[in-house]
């Protein structure tokens, strides 16, 4: 007799996997860099961190990710504590945040930033079932003629598509 794992039994049951829900984006991220491969790590959280997450208060438009003592670290994330939820603990908003992500990952994200000059950087915070993860990308940085390619491409298809329901309503 074998055994199904726990969430093949879940399935089985008509229940369904917990979905993904996003906390924060960081749309500037697009704009500024070449995105490449992505991650998803952990993120190290206080109790209060925690809650204020759930109560949508986190913000990652200005975070960066950096390698220290070996270790991947989150910069520059915004986590706004509840009045409410922390009375005894000094809260500190822009607090460096360790990041979980296996030994391999972290070898293979160290060689490319010292080696081929990429930058890490946050451009999703969701939950996972009830964990807070954190989606990282390969990026590197783009230079302005980049992003006015990018403009422009972006308004040429708005247009075009713009002339194509003009074509069709009027077919």
């Amino acid at each position: 007799m074998s055994k199904k794992p726990a969430h093949d039994k879940a399935k089985a049951k008509g229940k369904a996997e917990p979905a993904t829900r996003t906390i924060a984006l960081n749309k500037r991220a697009r704009h500024e860099y070449n995105l490449g491969e992505r991650y998803e790590a952990g993120l190290a959280l206080q109790g209060w961190e925690v809650k204020a997450i759930r109560a949508g208060r986190a913000n990652i438009g200005e975070a960066y990710a950096l390698v220290r003592n070996g270790e991947i670290h989150l910069f520059g994330a915004q986590i706004t504590p509840l009045i409410q939820a922390s009375t005894h603990v000094l809260a500190d908003d822009r607090r460096t945040r360790k990041l979980l992500l296996h030994r391999h990952e972290i070898d293979k994200l160290v060689g490319k930033i010292e080696r081929d000059g990429y930058t890490l950087v946050p451009t999703a915070m969701y939950w996972r079932g009830n964990k807070v993860k954190l989606e990282l990308a390969l990026a590197k940085g783009k230079k302005e003629h980049d992003k006015r390619d990018a403009a422009r491409e972006r308004d040429w298809q708005r247009e075009k598509q713009r002339v194509m329901r003009r074509h069709n309503r009027d077919a």
